[in-house]
């Protein structure tokens, strides 16, 4: 692209939006982060990638968190840091790329570039998202839902300073399941080729 451009895309829990910001990506020709992000800090620092996933996107222990001369015994925190730091340096460096998670739209809120997304999908459609893609009951399904959202949203809201999910937070809020992946990307493409035009 000739321009910088960096979308960043909050999600509910089997909306399908990191399907959609993949496929986003490839259609802008652009890079696609989420947990990979990690991986890419890991292979730089020679460290065990799963170890730092376990800690990802998750909420901070509150009972066992101490802050000393400004670092944090919390890993759940500092995997936070780490990724933002990351985020941060590729945008200096004018890359593009789209981004899953990982408090985005406010790690890099400063960035004209930016694009913010959130994703969601009718709670029928993804209650049978997590059943085929977990192999669980409707009950149990539902309990993943709800409790992978009160996640999220608990990450988020304590290193963002907007509410996760909340309309005033994003650039643009899509249902996913009323137009399907390709045709969210479609309309997404869309709206990033209006903006880069302005």
């Amino acid at each position: 692209m000739d321009k910088q451009v960096i979308i960043a895309i909050g999600r509910e829990f089997c909306s399908e939006g990191s399907d959609v910001g993949q496929k986003l990506a490839e259609r802008l020709g652009i890079q696609y982060y989420d947990r990979n992000l990690l991986d890419e800090f890991a292979d730089q620092n020679d460290l065990n990638a799963e170890e730092l996933q376990k800690y990802d996107e998750k909420p901070k222990f509150k009972f066992f968190s101490r802050t000393v001369r400004g670092y944090s015994n919390n890993p759940m925190e500092n995997i936070a840091e780490i990724q933002g730091a990351l985020l941060k340096s590729k945008a200096i460096d004018e890359d593009s790329f789209v981004i899953v998670g990982r408090c985005a739209e406010e790690t890099l809120k400063d960035f004209d570039c930016l694009i913010s997304v959130f994703i969601t999908s009718d709670p029928e459609v993804r209650i049978k998202h997590v059943m085929e893609k977990f192999k669980v009951s409707e009950k149990e399904a539902v309990k993943m839902m709800n409790r992978h959202d009160k996640y999220r949203k608990s990450y988020h809201d304590h290193f963002a300073s907007k509410k996760w999910g909340e309309a005033s937070t994003y650039d643009i809020c899509i249902n996913a399941s009323k137009l399907g992946v390709e045709a969210t990307v479609d309309a997404l493409v869309a709206y990033v080729e209006r903006r880069l035009s302005l």
